[in-house]
C-alpha cells in the first residue's frame, strides 16, 4: 500500500514516469489496433496457409510412406509365398528325380537279369553244341579204334562204309547200355 500512495502523491505532484497520458494511450490503443488487423489480415493468413501447407505435407508423406510400407509388406508376403512354392517345387523335383533313379536302378537290375539270361542261355547252348561236337568226334575216334580193333581180332578187312557204320553204332549201343550210371 505504501507503493500506491506513492504513486498517488506523485500524479498530484506532475506527470508521472510511471503513468502515461491518455493521449498517449488512446494512440497507442489505435496502433495496437491498426497493427492488430494488419496482422490478421495479411500476416496470420499467409501463417495458416503455410502451417497448412505443411501439415499436409507431413501427412501426406506419411500417408506416402504408409502406403509404401502396405506395399513393402504385400510384396515380402509375395517374395515369401514364391520362395515356398519354389522350395515346394524343389521338394517336388527332389522326390521325382528320386523316384525316376530307382526306376532307371530297377531298369538296369532287370536289364543285366535278362542279360545275365541270355548270355547263360547261350553258353549253355554253345556247351550243348561243343558237347554234342565233342560226342560226335568221340563216336568217330571210338569207331575207328573200334574198327581197327575188330578188323585186327575178326582178321578180316572191314572197309566197306557201311558195314563200318553199322559196326561202329553196334559197338557203340553196347557201350551206351553198359555204362556205369555216372557217366554221360
Amino acid at each position: 500500500m505504501a507503493h500506491l500512495s506513492a504513486v498517488v502523491l506523485a500524479a498530484d505532484e506532475g506527470p508521472s514516469p510511471l503513468l502515461p497520458h491518455v493521449s498517449e494511450l488512446i494512440v497507442g490503443l489505435v496502433a495496437f489496433t491498426l497493427l492488430f488487423l494488419f496482422l490478421r489480415a495479411k500476416v496470420f493468413p499467409i501463417f495458416e496457409q503455410t502451417f497448412t501447407d505443411r501439415t499436409e505435407s507431413i501427412e501426406g508423406e506419411l500417408a506416402r510412406a504408409a502406403s509404401e510400407r502396405a506395399e513393402a509388406q504385400k510384396l515380402l508376403s509375395q517374395y515369401q509365398q514364391q520362395l515356398a512354392e519354389a522350395r515346394e517345387e524343389a521338394g517336388r523335383i527332389r522326390t521325382e528325380a528320386q523316384a525316376q533313379r530307382a526306376q532307371i536302378v530297377e531298369e538296369a537290375r532287370v536289364e543285366a537279369r535278362e542279360e545275365a539270361t541270355r548270355i547263360t542261355t547261350a553258353a549253355t547252348a554253345q556247351i550243348a553244341s561243343e558237347r554234342q561236337q565233342a560226342l560226335a568226334e568221340l563216336r568217330r575216334e571210338v569207331g575207328a579204334l573200334a574198327v581197327d580193333l575188330a578188323s585186327r581180332i575178326v582178321g578180316e578187312s572191314l572197309e566197306d562204309d557201311a558195314r563200318q557204320r553199322g559196326t561202329v553204332d553196334r559197338f557203340l549201343a553196347d557201350l551206351e547200355g553198359t555204362q556205369p550210371a555216372g557217366i554221360q
